[in-house]
């Protein structure tokens, strides 16, 4: 599912403040502007002191990817390479630019560029790699600032209790309506710090984790198809290749929706 981990956060708030409710809990009780601003503002601006300006506007969108990911389908791709591969058998690997326009993964269809271009196999593969390699770095920029801002929203959830037992011990002997009140903030700021770090902040940091592992190992297997046709692999080979990114069980549907029983 497309937005799996949006519902999975959204679960899990679900159920930490559900059985709050259920223990006659009130919802307005633990959002407490001072707690949030600590925890909330803190994080921020401790991630911001870490990272740069330009790293931190990236969050936003960062979010939505690991909430709403772009899928690409592999078995369409080996389908494609297949395709392609027959085609240019027919046509000559020069013939595949009338129809760059019908892969729709832009990595798979820079290589083909590359390929049209006269790009020796070596080359090709060289450069290819190294756009995993930054592209793996980028990514792991963008990871790190989620496990970051996982570590510091704990501690300003502490920093957030410290402040509101000093300002109870300030206001002791005073109002005990003020009392709770400052009371109430220093232990909401702990939990904020803790369910922030937990369901939002490290979360994100695995997903983009997750996906990025997935990219690489699509990218790989989009290298190995194009180089396999560069080389002039007959189409049922270019096939083989590729169905070894797959696990053993998804090999086995590919081949029999797409071959028949193979039994």
């Amino acid at each position: 599912m497309r937005f799996s981990s949006g519902l999975a956060l959204l679960f899990g708030f679900i159920a930490i403040f559900g059985a709050f409710i259920w223990e006659s809990g009130s919802l307005e009780s633990v959002f407490l502007g001072p707690a949030l601003l600590i925890v909330v503002g803190g994080t921020l601006a401790a991630g911001l002191a870490g990272t740069s300006v330009e790293v931190m506007a990236r969050m936003p969108k960062l979010i939505w990817i690991a909430l709403f990911p772009k899928k690409y389908d592999r078995w369409e791709i080996i389908d494609k390479f297949v395709d392609l591969s027959t085609f240019s058998r027919k046509e000559g690997i020069l013939a595949i630019e009338r129809r760059l326009d019908e892969i729709e993964h832009p990595f798979m269809r820079r290589l083909f560029i590359w390929l049209i271009d006269g790009t020796d196999p070596q080359t090709l593969q060289k450069m290819a790699e190294n756009e995993m390699l930054f592209l793996t770095e980028r990514h792991n920029l963008n990871i790190s600032l989620f496990q970051k801002l996982g570590g510091y929203s704990p501690t300003m959830g502490i920093i957030g209790t410290v402040m509101g037992l000093i300002a109870t011990l300030s206001a002791a002997g005073s109002d005990p309506i003020v009392l709770i009140r400052h009371i109430a903030t220093a232990f909401i700021a702990t939990m904020w710090g803790i369910i922030l770090a937990n369901l939002l902040w490290l979360p994100i940091g695995d997903k983009l984790r997750v996906l990025h592992q997935e990219e690489i190992e699509l990218m790989q297997m989009i290298l190995d198809g194009t180089l396999a046709i560069q080389i002039g692999e007959i189409p049922s080979v270019v096939r083989s290749k590729l169905l070894t990114a797959l696990p053993l069980s998804e090999q086995e549907k590919y081949l029999e929706s797409r071959i028949g029983n193979i039994w």
